[in-house]
C-alpha cells in the first residue's frame, strides 16, 4: 500500500506537520520526521541510533538543512527543507514540495524555478546506518548548486547537547560526547564554522514536553548541476563503517519488507501494509540476547503487558513464530514467584514485576501459539512455567495478588497499579482498580480452561506422563475454572445495565462502564453464557465505541474527560478516564465475530467498519496506527504515534477475517472443556 500526499495536504506548516513518517532498523533505533521534513519533536531524527539495544538511544543526525542554490547569486537561494525555530522564523520548503509519499521508503519531489529533485530516504536493517539520495534534474537555464547542512546532536534520547560541547570533522567522521559517526557522499564537504540552531517543536508543545531544543553543524554537503543536465548527491550516515551505498540501503529495505509481507501472507491490502509496520516493533534485546517489543514510538520502551497483548497479533498473525517463540522463552526464564517481568534489567538492575496481566496473558500466548504451530516440544518446554503461574495465583504472591475464597483473582495494593490502567499521578490513583479486575478475572478463568485443556487433550501430544500428581492438579483446573465461571457470573453481571462491573472493590468504580469488559468475551474460554456475551458486545458498542478505538469510559460518567493533553498532571488523569484507545477496538470485533458466530454477514460489517483504520493509518504516523486519540471526538491521534499493541491487535482482527485463525476460538475446543468440568461438577 502507498501512501501518497500533495500540496493541499500541507496547505501550511501546521498541516504539514500533522504527519510522519517512521523507519526502525530492530535494534531499538529509528528514523523519523514529518512528511514534510521538519522537526516537530524533540525525539524527531534522522538517525535515532541505538548503542546498546534496545533503550540506549542517541539522537546523532537531528535535521538536515536543504536549500537550492540557482546561479551565483545569494539572492537566488531557494530553502527545501522545513523547521520551525525558536525565534519564530521558519524554513518553509514545504511551498516547493510537490509530493510525498511512504511505502517502505519515504520520498519526496519538490519543483523550483524549472529544477525537479527527488529525495529518498532509507534505514538499513539490522544497523545503525540511514542513507539520503538527492536526483536532480535541471531544466532550467542556469546552473543550480544543491547544498546540505546537517545538524547533530549526539546525546541521548530526549536531551540536548551541552553548551560546551564541541563537534569534530576528521575525513569521513564526526566525533562528540565519545560518540563517532561515520559518513560518506558523493558531493563535496566544506568545513563551516560551529552554528548552532535552535528549535520549536510544536508537538511537545501542545502536549506540555520541553518544546526547544538545539543542535549543531560544522560542515556543509554540496553538489552542483549545470542547466539542461541531472546530477546525484547522495550520503550515508553510520554508526559502524560499512561501505554501502543509500542504493544498497534502500533495495534492502524494500526486499526485506516485502518478505514480511509476503511471509504474513494476508490478501487486503491494509493488513499486508500492517503486516510490515508490525516488525518495527520488534527489536534485539542484547541483555536477554533474544527478541522484545518496543511498546510505542516515540516515547515508550519494551514493557511486558504490553508485548503479551501485542505478540499474538504482531508475531503469531504474521507468521513469525520463531520470534513469538523467543520472546515467550525470554520471559519465562525469568518468571519469579509467578509473575513475569513488566520492565526487563538495564544496567545490572532488576526486572520490575509490576503487572498481574502479563503473567496470564503469558499462558495465552503460548497456547495461541501452540493453536498456530502444533510445536508440542515447546509447550512441554512452557508448562512447568504455566504451571508455576496459576499455582503462585491460587496461593497468592506480590503486589497483593492472589486468590480469594470465590475463586477470583484479587490484586492492587498501596500505591501500586497493576493493571493496563496503571496511571500514578504523586500520590493520586486516577484509575484505581484494587480489587477484582474484571480483565483479569477473564484472563484466569481462559488460563486455567487451557491448563485443563494441555493436561486432558493434549498430555499425550505433549509428551507428558501423567502422574498421580498431575491427576489431582488436573481435577483442580478443571473444578477451580467452573468455581470461577460461577463465581465471575454472579459477581460482575449487572441485569439492569446488560454488561460487567469493571472491578469488585466496594467502591463507585465497581459499576463504571468501561472497555475491559470486552476482553471477558473474546478470549478464546469465554466465561459468559452467549446471551449475556452478545448484550455485553451491544453495550460497549453503544456506549464506548467508536471508529478508531474504544473509549474507557462512557461520556455519561461524571469522571469522563472529553480531551487528551497539555501539562502531564492533565494528560496522565485523563489517560484512562474516556480516552480512546485503539488497542480494545481488536478486542470488540473478535468478540463481535464471535457471537455472531463468524458468519459472512459480521465478517463483511465488521470489513466495513475497518475500512476506516486506513485512515487512521494515512494520519499521524504513515502506515501505522497510534495509541489513543480524544474521548469526545477522536479526531487526531495522540500519544504515541505508532503503538505495538494497537497494531497488533488490529492484525488479529484481519487474521480471523481472512478465516486463517478460527481455531482460536474454536468452540468445540470450548465446549469440550466446558463439559469435561460439567462432568466432574456432577
Amino acid at each position: 500500500m502507498k501512501w501518497i500526499y500533495g500540496k493541499q495536504d500541507w496547505k501550511t506548516m501546521e498541516r504539514g506537520q500533522e504527519n510522519c513518517f517512521l523507519m526502525t532498523n530492530g535494534l531499538g533505533g529509528f528514523s523519523s520526521m514529518t512528511m514534510i521534513g521538519s522537526a516537530s519533536r524533540n525525539d524527531h531524527a534522522l538517525l535515532m541510533a541505538c548503542t546498546h539495544a534496545p533503550n540506549h538511544r542517541y539522537n546523532m543526525l537531528h535535521r538536515m538543512a536543504e536549500w537550492l542554490l540557482l546561479g551565483e547569486q545569494e539572492e537566488s537561494r531557494y530553502w527545501i527543507s522545513s523547521q520551525e525555530f525558536a525565534d519564530g522564523t521558519r524554513e518553509c520548503g514545504y511551498q516547493y514540495l510537490s509530493c510525498f509519499q511512504y511505502e517502505d521508503t519515504p520520498v519526496w519531489r519538490f519543483q523550483v524555478q524549472g529544477v525537479e529533485i527527488r529525495k529518498e530516504m532509507g534505514m538499513r536493517p539490522g544497523a545503525n546506518a540511514v542513507g539520503i539520495r538527492y536526483e536532480v534534474r535541471n531544466r532550467g537555464k542556469k546552473p543550480c548548486q544543491l547544498i546540505l547542512t546537517p545538524f547533530f546532536q549526539f546525546t541521548k534520547k530526549g536531551s540536548e547537547p551541552d553548551k560546551a560541547q564541541k563537534f569534530v570533522r576528521k575525513d569521513g567522521k564526526i566525533s562528540s560526547n565519545g560518540l563517532d559517526l561515520y559518513f560518506r557522499t558523493s558531493g563535496t564537504v566544506t568545513d563551516i564554522p560551529e552554528r548552532t540552531e535552535c528549535y520549536f517543536y510544536s508537538y511537545d508543545a501542545c502536549d506540555g514536553r520541553r518544546e526547544t531544543g538545539h543542535a549543531v553543524a560544522n560542515h556543509q554537503i554540496s553538489c552542483t548541476v549545470e542547466a539542461g543536465a541531472c546530477g546525484v548527491l547522495e550520503v550515508v550516515y553510520e554508526m559502524e563503517p560499512s561501505g554501502c551505498l543509500a542504493a544498497d540501503i534502500f533495495g534492502e529495505l524494500k526486499q526485506y519488507r516485502k518478505m514480511l509481507a509476503d511471509t504474513a501472507g494476508f490478501s487486503s491490502p491494509a493488513a499486508r501494509m500492517l503486516s510490515k509496520s508490525a516488525e518495527q516493533f520488534i527489536s534485539k534485546r542484547e541483555s536477554t540476547g533474544a527478541d522484545t517489543i518496543l511498546a510505542g514510538f516515540p516515547f515508550f520502551e519494551d514493557w511486558g503487558r504490553d508485548t503479551m497483548i501485542a505478540l499474538t497479533g504482531l508475531c503469531i498473525s504474521t507468521r513469525r513464530y520463531e520470534s513469538a517463540k523467543r520472546i515467550l522463552r525470554t520471559f519465562a526464564v525469568h518468571e519469579r514467584n509467578g509473575l513475569m517481568p513488566n520492565l526487563f534489567p538495564e544496567g545490572g538492575s532488576e526486572p520490575m514485576y509490576n503487572t498481574v496481566d502479563a503473567a496470564l496473558l503469558f499462558i495465552n500466548g503460548v497456547y495461541l501459539y501452540y493453536q498456530a504451530t502444533e510445536d508440542t516440544a515447546f509447550v512441554q518446554e512452557m508448562y512447568p512455567v504455566m504451571e508455576r503461574i496459576v499455582e503462585a495465583y491460587r496461593a497468592g504472591t506480590e503486589f497483593g495478588i492472589h486468590m480469594e475464597e470465590d475463586g477470583l483473582i484479587a490484586a492492587g495494593e498501596g500505591l501500586a497499579q497493576v493493571t493496563w490502567m496503571d496511571v500514578r499521578v504523586g500520590e493520586i490513583l486516577p484509575t484505581p482498580r484494587h480489587g477484582k479486575p474484571v480483565e483479569i478475572n477473564a484472563y484466569w478463568y481462559n488460563a486455567l480452561c487451557i491448563m485443563e485443556e494441555i493436561r486432558g487433550t493434549m498430555c499425550e501430544k505433549i509428551g507428558r506422563t501423567t502422574s498421580k500428581t498431575d491427576k489431582e492438579r488436573e481435577v483442580g483446573y478443571g473444578k477451580l475454572a467452573e468455581k470461577v465461571r460461577e463465581s465471575f457470573k454472579r459477581e460482575f453481571w449487572m441485569e439492569d445495565k446488560g454488561c460487567l462491573k469493571d472491578v469488585i472493590s466496594g467502591t463507585k468504580a465497581d459499576t463504571q462502564i468501561r472497555c475491559n469488559q470486552i476482553w471477558a468475551v473474546s478470549m478464546p474460554f469465554s466465561v459468559l453464557e452467549r446471551e449475556q456475551e452478545r448484550r455485553i458486545v451491544d453495550t460497549v458498542f453503544e456506549k464506548l465505541y467508536t471508529p478508531y478505538g474504544l473509549r474507557t469510559l462512557e461520556m455519561e460518567d461524571e469522571e469522563f474527560h472529553p480531551s487528551y493533553g497539555g501539562p502531564v498532571f492533565e494528560r496522565d488523569m485523563a489517560y484512562h478516564q474516556g480516552t480512546v484507545w485503539v488497542f480494545p477496538l481488536g478486542g470488540y470485533y473478535l468478540a463481535y465475530l464471535k457471537v455472531h458466530d463468524f458468519c459472512e454477514e459480521a465478517k463483511e460489517t465488521v470489513r466495513e467498519q475497518l475500512a476506516v483504520m486506513e485512515s487512521a493509518m494515512r494520519e499521524g504516523c504513515i502506515g501505522q496506527l497510534p495509541e489513543i486519540y480524544d474521548g469526545a471526538n477522536p479526531t487526531s491521534s495522540r500519544g504515541c504515534f505508532a503503538q505495538a499493541w494497537s497494531v497488533g491487535e488490529i492484525l488479529r482482527v484481519y487474521a480471523v477475517l481472512e478465516n486463517r485463525e478460527m481455531e482460536w476460538y474454536d468452540e468445540n475446543v470450548r465446549n469440550r472443556v466446558q463439559q469435561k468440568m460439567y462432568r466432574r461438577r456432577s
